[in-house]
C-alpha cells in the first residue's frame, strides 16, 4: 500500500569542486575534499580538530537511508545529532520561542509558505554555500542567502484514472473541477491544518486572484469534501483507499509511489495528475542564529546538496533534488509530470495574507 510524506512534492547545471567552512566560534577549519562532479571524495576529509557534534532539527517526514547521514561523519570526522520537530508549523513555532539560543544547529524543512515568518524571526545566519552555483535560481528565493534550497515538491490534484473514460474525462484544469460533471468526485484538506491544502488553496488564490473566494464557493455548490489531512483524504475518501472520490488534492509524486508501494504489484500507476493545478513548494535549511558549531554547520550545509544527499532525497521523501545535476531515480522519470508553469506566490504575501485567507476560506467551505 502506498505511504509517502505528507506535508510538503530539473534542470542542468555542476556543482563547483570546492568547499571551505569559515565565520566560524569553533577553534578550527576541516575542509571536505570535493570531485569535480561535486561528490564529496572516498578519501577521508582534512580534519584540523573535531568541530562537532552538530545537531539538524527537521520535521517529522523528514528521512534518508541508512548510512546517508554517517558518510557525512566518515567525511568530516563531525557526527550528526538529528532530532525532529513535529511538522513545519511546528518546527518554525519551536525555533522562534528559542531564537538566539537555539536547540540545534542547522534546521532542515522551512518551506517557502512559512519562509517569510523565519525570516522575519532572524532565525537563521546568512551563509552561501559554494554549492548553490548548480542549484536553479528560481529555488534560489532568499538574496541575503540566510536558508539554501534542498528539495522542492509540486501539490497537485490527482485523479483516479479507471474512473475516467469516454463518458466523462479526466478534469485537466482548476476550472474544470466546479464543472457540474465533477460534482462530489472530489476531496480536499482542510488549509488550516494540512500542508497541501494550504499549498491548494494558495495554487487557487494565485490563479483567480480576488476572485477565488467566488472559485471555492463554486467548489463548495459542487460537492467537494473537506478533511483535517492527506492520509484521511488519500486513504480515507479517495479511490486508494478505498473510498468513493476520484478526485483528490495529493503530489506530483503519488504515480511513482503507487508503482512502489503497490500490493499486488503493478507495472503503471493508477492516479494521473492534473499539472495545472500544482503549486510549488520549496524545502530549505539554514543555519540557526546563535550556532556554536558554525564551521561544522557550514559544511553540513555543503553536504545536503552534494549528489550524496540528493540523489537519496526522491525515493525517501518523494520529492526533487534542488541540484540540477543531481540524477532522478528511473521510475521518477518514467511516471512524473512536473508542472512546466507551477503556481507560486511571494513568501512575504503569504505570510501577510494567511490568517486572513485560511479565515475567510473556513467562512465561505465550512460554514
Amino acid at each position: 500500500m502506498l505511504r509517502f510524506r505528507s506535508d510538503c512534492l530539473i534542470l542542468a547545471v555542476v556543482l563547483l569542486s570546492g568547499a571551505t567552512a569559515c565565520g566560524s566560534d569553533d577553534s578550527s577549519t576541516t575542509v571536505p575534499l570535493i570531485s569535480d562532479a561535486g561528490r564529496m571524495a572516498e578519501e577521508p576529509a582534512i580534519v584540523v580538530s573535531p568541530l562537532g557534534p552538530v545537531t539538524l532539527i527537521t520535521h517529522d517526514s523528514f528521512l534518508v537511508s541508512e548510512g546517508t547521514l554517517a558518510s557525512f561523519t566518515a567525511q568530516t570526522g563531525i557526527e550528526v545529532i538529528h532530532q525532529t520537530g513535529g511538522d513545519t508549523g511546528q518546527l518554525v513555532s519551536s525555533a522562534i520561542l528559542t531564537a538566539g539560543n537555539p536547540l540545534g544547529d542547522v534546521m532542515f524543512g522551512v518551506d517557502n509558505t512559512f519562509l517569510q515568518r523565519s525570516l522575519d524571526a532572524g532565525l537563521f545566519e546568512s551563509y552561501k554555500s559554494p554549492a548553490l552555483s548548480g542549484v536553479p535560481s528560481e529555488l534560489q528565493l532568499d538574496p541575503e542567502y540566510r536558508v539554501t534550497p534542498i528539495d522542492f515538491g509540486d501539490v497537485c490534484v490527482n485523479y483516479w484514472i479507471d474512473r475516467f473514460g469516454d463518458d466523462l474525462v479526466a478534469p485537466s484544469s482548476l476550472d474544470d473541477l466546479i464543472d457540474p460533471a465533477y460534482a462530489d468526485l472530489m476531496v480536499v484538506q482542510n488549509p488550516e491544518t494540512s500542508s497541501p491544502g494550504l499549498a491548494f488553496l494558495l495554487a487557487t488564490i494565485h490563479e483567480y486572484g480576488d476572485l477565488w473566494e467566488d472559485y471555492w464557493g463554486a467548489l463548495r455548490n459542487n460537492g467537494v469534501l473537506v478533511t483535517a489531512g492527506w492520509e484521511d483524504a488519500y486513504y480515507g475518501e479517495f479511490v486508494a483507499g478505498g473510498g468513493d472520490r476520484s478526485i483528490v488534492v495529493s503530489y506530483a509524486s503519488s504515480p511513482p509511489a503507487e508503482v512502489i508501494y503497490a500490493d499486488p504489484p503493478v507495472d503503471t500507476p493508477p492516479t494521473g495528475v492534473v499539472t495545472g493545478t500544482c503549486f510549488r513548494q520549496i524545502e530549505f535549511a539554514g543555519i540557526l542564529a546563535g550556532t556554536k558549531h558554525r564551521a561544522a554547520a557550514e559544511l553540513l550545509i555543503d553536504f545536503l546538496l552534494t549528489p550524496t544527499f540528493q540523489e537519496d532525497i526522491p525515493l525517501n521523501m518523494f520529492v526533487f533534488p534542488a541540484l540540477a545535476a543531481a540524477e532522478l531515480p528511473q521510475i521518477f522519470e518514467d511516471f512524473v509530470e512536473l508542472a512546466e508553469d507551477p503556481h507560486l506566490l511571494n513568501p512575504a504575501e503569504i505570510e501577510a495574507h494567511r490568517n486572513d485567507w485560511t479565515e475567510r476560506w473556513t467562512e465561505i467551505v465550512l460554514r
